[in-house]
């Protein structure tokens, strides 16, 4: 009557081996079941995934999946080449077991055995198991799967992933599982795509360099280049990857970040620089005035036009040309129109050859040309292309050093000893005492230098100075911290893992026209922060008595460091207790720039 199969006679278990006939096959009709059998390697290739993914989470250890896919591979290997058929983990049963805890070979071999019972018994499990019992267990799997991912997912995903999940299920019942899981696979593309242009991925971060100014050019930074209202240099952090779907949007918040939108160059002249030393003439004042007021009109506020920008790639991933064109070079071309240099910094090398190759950042043969040209010509309105530097501190170094030389239009104190200079490439850095470093840091007072001097003079230094090549360790990674150390000429790079030694040849770029060797301006490597003469470095380990965790290597010839030992440092303390007090002060000062530059909390 149908409640359980229909009976028949036993097969013999060698009977197996005369399912397959060679002279029965339709070997014309193998490469149109080619797709199928792909598509099923696939499926159960990404289920086994999901089961090895599902059964790490249920039981919070994380798995080997290799090994697991291999022990996968292999049983659907043996079960093919005996005429079986392909499969996966008995989820339930797995996660049951491990449950329990009965974590014993005997029940695989148990279920191992039962199985094969089965196989190599006469009777027909059919014969003696009600339908309706297979049935109902079939259609309660179905609806349970159905309700679960089609109703109860609603409250876990976006409303645009529900609707590529709807669009791919009816695809699937209408043109069937190939056609519609690759139409479902186009759909979800089309709108990860959508979805990611729509995001932003910019934000405005507050960045110092960490170059060591003294206190009247750090004062007039503060109230001028990092004003809280309108900033000369603003740094703009990119994240993600930018092409063609999210350029324009990035474009757009950059220059609503910068206060491009619907402003002209010539509608609010020298706003931007507008300082107390730099008085605009009446009409100027007039004419600013009426367009400003003509702006408040139109917008609830009116966004002062920053003289730097400055873009921080280091979490771009990737550049496509057309984004290059249409986000960056126009860019480029928008700021030079108000007079505002562009850089950007901690490009990768495919980044940066995308850049340079579109003509949105200055080729690297021009460079230093258009560098020393922008110092001497510090207007530099002509600039319609990116600067590109290796770090972020780098930029900003670049940045305040034009700004400062902006802003002094007074003559500078004879006093006065500039710790940081942008020479011609190649020359010989100029070198500093460590009395400067240290009045530079803390502006002391004439009398302070000259008990340093003295010290250093009549008792001895209490502190070496070693003299490096370019790319030569200062220290590694993991050696002890038993000093700290002061630039004092030249220029140092800090490498958070491994030395710029060992970084220093970058991958080749696959272009259209072939391979193409990535240029850098510096054999370092990935550099995390180079460092100018008078900074200080690796007091923070030193004081906590913790192995250096970055390695710290020369960038130029002729680096000069000044290392402080311990041993140096408590003969300083036991001689001369106030000059020891001068050196806790600029380790105080060092560790308060530092955490200025750091991520915004």
């Amino acid at each position: 009557g149908g409640w359980i199969g229909a009976a028949s006679d036993p097969v013999p278990l060698s009977d197996l081996w005369t399912l397959i006939q060679w002279d029965r096959i339709h070997w014309h009709l193998v490469f149109p079941c080619l797709s199928t059998w792909v598509g099923m390697v696939f499926v159960v290739s990404f289920s086994s995934c999901l089961d090895v993914a599902a059964i790490s989470m249920d039981l919070g250890e994380p798995l080997d999946v290799n090994t697991e896919l291999t022990t996968v591979g292999i049983s659907n290997f043996v079960s093919g080449m005996t005429m079986g058929f392909t499969g996966s983990y008995i989820f339930s049963q797995t996660i049951f077991v491990c449950r329990t805890k009965t974590n014993s070979r005997w029940v695989g071999s148990f279920s191992a055995a039962m199985c094969f019972g089965v196989v190599v018994s006469k009777v027909n499990v059919l014969e003696i198991t009600p339908l309706f019992f297979l049935g109902s267990t079939l259609i309660f799997i179905g609806i349970d799967l159905l309700y679960q991912w089609l109703l109860e997912v609603r409250h876990k995903i976006l409303l645009s992933e529900y609707g590529v999940l709807l669009v791919t299920f009816f695809c699937i019942l209408v043109l069937g599982i190939d056609a519609g899981i690759i139409l479902g696979i186009v759909i979800a593309v089309v709108e990860f795509v959508f979805m990611t242009a729509r995001v932003s991925s910019m934000k405005r971060v507050l960045k110092r360099s960490r170059v060591v100014w003294r206190p009247e050019e750090f004062q007039l930074l503060q109230s001028h280049g990092y004003h809280l209202q309108h900033p000369k240099i603003v740094t703009l952090e990119l994240t993600g990857t930018v092409f063609f779907g999210s350029s324009l949007q990035l474009l757009s918040s950059i220059t609503e970040e910068l206060g491009l939108n619907g402003i002209e160059s010539q509608d609010l002249i020298d706003i931007s620089m507008a300082s107390p030393r730099r008085r605009p003439s009446p009409a100027v004042l007039k004419s600013t005035a009426m367009i400003a007021s003509s702006k408040i009109l139109a917008s609830s506020s009116v966004q002062f036009k920053p003289r730097f920008a400055v873009l921080d790639l280091s979490q771009v991933p990737n550049v496509d040309s057309s984004a290059a064109r249409g986000c960056f070079l126009q860019l480029a071309k928008m700021c030079a129109r108000n007079n505002i240099i562009v850089c950007a910094a901690g490009a990768t090398g495919h980044i940066e050859w995308t850049l340079r190759s579109h003509e949105a950042a200055v080729p690297l043969n021009k460079e230093d040309e258009v560098k020393e040209s922008i110092q001497r010509d510090r207007h530099a309105a002509w600039l319609d292309q990116i600067l590109l530097f290796d770090t972020l501190y780098e930029s900003l170094e670049f940045c305040e050093s034009l700004l400062l030389a902006e802003l002094q239009t007074v003559p500078i104190s004879s006093s006065y000893r500039r710790l940081v200079a942008y020479g011609p490439p190649g020359t010989q850095p100029k070198k500093i005492t460590l009395a400067d470093a240290f009045v530079n840091h803390l502006g002391l007072t004439q009398i302070d230098e000259d008990k340093l001097e003295s010290f250093e003079n009549e008792k001895g230094d209490f502190h070496e100075e070693t003299e490096y090549h370019s790319g030569e360790a200062i220290f590694e990674n993991g050696d002890p911290s038993d000093g700290f150390f002061v630039v004092l000429s030249g220029s140092v790079a800090l490498f958070k893992q491994q030395s710029g030694r060992q970084n220093s040849n970058r991958a080749n770029i696959l272009s259209g026209a072939g391979s193409v060797r990535s240029q850098s301006r510096r054999n370092l490597g990935e550099a995390e922060t180079f460092l100018q003469p008078g900074s200080v470095f690796g007091f923070v380990d030193f004081m906590l008595q913790h192995p250096w965790p970055f390695n710290a290597v020369a960038a130029k010839d002729h680096t000069l460091v000044a290392k402080l030992p311990r041993s140096g440092l408590e003969r300083l303390k036991a001689e001369t207790p106030e000059l020891d007090h001068i050196v806790d002060k600029v380790l105080l000062r060092a560790s308060i720039l530092q955490l200025s530059s750091a991520p915004n909390l």
